[in-house]
């Protein structure tokens, strides 16, 4: 559980760009190339995941992200999420997101631990 996460610990998201993830099928740009979104998206994901094969629940709480490089439909695409510091239960990660050729994107992510029935109770409550 918590007591496991560790400063260091890091995990892998792999996506492969298609059609579906480029900038024009999401409405963020013209171009058929991989979208900043998706590139986000694959980024939470990786650290998601890491919490997640340690039995925590979480929700994603802030980015700050830079898209360096275009990448085309075909291309294989991963991203890191490595721990950098835990304060009580928020989570803040490097990320940075990868091709063949090397860096496409690199940042900051965080995320705060949570119940998830606590969660959408709190949701619930406040309709």
């Amino acid at each position: 559980m918590l007591e496991d996460l560790k400063v260091g610990m890091s995990n892998i998201a792999k996506r492969l760009v298609t059609e579906q993830n480029t900038a024009a099928a999401y409405g963020t740009g013209a171009m058929g190339v991989f979208s900043t979104p998706a590139m986000i998206s694959m980024m939470e994901e990786a650290a998601f995941l890491l919490l997640k094969k340690l039995g925590l629940d979480s929700v994603g709480t802030g980015v700050d992200i830079k898209h360096l490089r275009a990448c085309l439909p075909g291309t294989e695409v991963w991203a890191e999420a490595i721990v950098e510091s835990i304060d009580r239960k928020a989570v803040f990660f490097s990320v940075t997101a990868y091709d063949k050729n090397g860096e496409i994107g690199k940042g900051k992510h965080s995320r705060f631990v949570i119940d998830p029935e606590k969660f959408m109770e709190k949701l619930n409550q406040a309709r």
